[in-house]
């Protein structure tokens, strides 16, 4: 697993700096939304880097029965917190239920800590509620509980329907049963989305367009289809380095996604963002539209990130910095202006739910943005949505290079000429190349 980023301390309160309370009503209306890491699996798979732990892993004093009890004490301190700041009269647009497997938990306990979300902020008139799941963990009746706890969309981790491909990433589940799960949770009214991953060693490209295949023979709304990334501290890297397992080269990758998106486009899903397609708007996932967009949210959880703008730090459209507030009189930061606050939680459930027994923030750092660094996300960010971002956002240093890269096709030139850095389905494949051409 990756170590935590490096950062300041956080106050043992939680307590956000001051120059984060808003200024006007713009900045207290900011989209919000709820991320819940639920660091529990039944097995830890090969390539796997995220925070989350099995009951052999976990250790004494992380209790997994007592975990929504754990969750919902942050969710009170959040609400402390965020009062204090100014910022806790917004109801709640997206919750999204993240892991590890969350529906490892009782469906119940899920349906808990929706609930004290909604008692403790409300959520939003047509809120987007979601969890992640394995197509294993799921019964038709633990699905019907969550639809009827509030849960709108489920996302089943199917990664492949290939048994060797499966194999090989560890996935422990029958790709049989990803058609039949999928029909529960439609039957319990939820949307579904469905998560690929391509470039797996061993994959050959027939072994990815059966997944895809399986994938559309579902009906499904939402697909994401991500490239294998191998982490350093993996298991799957230890196999790279030791020569068993070989990873594919760039143009595999490149050809894989290329046939993704064709066999989506053709089914009438289009691509919303780099790694995502969606049948319309209303089936994109709004959740990591939130991200991708800077709104504002708070990470529930160990090792969990929350972020928060500063005063007209969410610029609309990605463009300009103005009105971003000084902080003059925070400690250690004086005349250094700052748009946004970012800090993450300590990473292990034992520790995490110490801490907050004893009424003390999980926090075990943060980061304060700069206008400079915040405007930088959100280029990183922004291009990879489908309606890109604004010419004007870019430093003003970059803004030639976009004739460039429509030049080379990796900008679309119809979008450019409208004032918008849109990228090609080639720029798609290059999109961390162009960023780099984009920023200064």
């Amino acid at each position: 697993m990756p170590a935590l980023p490096d950062g300041e301390g956080v106050p043992a309160d939680g307590a956000l700096p001051g120059w984060v309370r808003p200024t006007g009503a713009s900045d207290g209306g900011r989209p919000f939304g709820v991320y819940v890491h639920v660091p529990f699996c039944s097995v830890r798979c090969g390539y796997c880097d995220f925070n989350t732990y099995t009951a052999s892993e976990l250790g004494g004093g992380a209790n997994q029965a007592a975990y929504a009890t754990t969750a919902l004490r942050e969710v009170s301190l959040a609400a402390r917190v965020l009062d204090d700041a100014g910022l806790g009269s917004r109801p709640v647009s997206t919750v999204f239920f993240g892991g590890g497997t969350p529906t490892m938990l009782p469906a119940a306990d899920l349906a808990r800590v929706l609930r004290g979300i909604d008692d403790t902020w409300g959520l939003a008139d047509g809120a987007e509620v979601t969890t992640e799941a394995n197509p294993d963990s799921v019964t038709p009746e633990s699905l019907r509980v969550l639809a009827d706890a509030g849960f709108t969309r489920v996302s089943f981790g199917m990664q492949s329907a290939v048994p060797h491909v499966l194999a090989t990433l560890e996935r422990t589940h029958d790709p049989r049963r990803v058609p039949d799960a999928v029909t529960w949770a439609r039957d319990a009214g939820l949307d579904v989305s469905l998560d690929l991953i391509y470039g797996t060693p061993g994959e050959s490209l027939d072994d990815w367009r059966a997944s895809l295949e399986a994938v559309l023979a579902t009906g499904v709304d939402h697909v994401s289809a991500y490239a294998l990334v191998v982490e350093p501290g993996t298991k799957m890297h230890a196999q790279v380095r030791r020569g068993e397992l070989a990873l594919p080269d760039e143009d595999d990758q490149a050809a894989k996604y290329e046939l993704a998106d064709d066999l989506f486009t053709a089914a009438g899903l289009g691509w919303y963002e780099v790694s995502n397609w969606a049948r319309g708007p209303e089936h994109a996932c709004r959740h990591n539209l939130a991200y991708w967009r800077g709104d504002d949210w708070w990470g529930v959880g160990p090792g969990a990130h929350s972020y928060v703008a500063g005063p007209s730090g969410g610029a609309d459209d990605l463009g300009g910095t103005e009105g971003i507030q000084g902080s003059q009189g925070v400690e250690g930061v004086e005349h250094v202006e700052h748009a946004g606050v970012r800090w993450w939680n300590v990473k292990h459930p034992r520790r995490y739910a110490a801490l907050l027994e004893s009424g003390a923030s999980p926090g075990a750092g943060r980061e304060l943005l700069t206008p400079g660094e915040a405007q930088l996300e959100r280029v990183l960010l922004g291009v990879r949505v489908r309606e890109g971002l604004a010419v004007s956002a870019l430093d003003p240093s970059r803004r030639s290079a976009v004739a460039r890269l429509v030049a080379r096709g990796l900008l679309d030139g119809v979008a450019a000429v409208r004032g918008r850095v849109v990228l090609t389905r080639q720029g798609r494949l290059l999109a961390d190349s162009v960023v780099r051409e984009l920023t200064p």
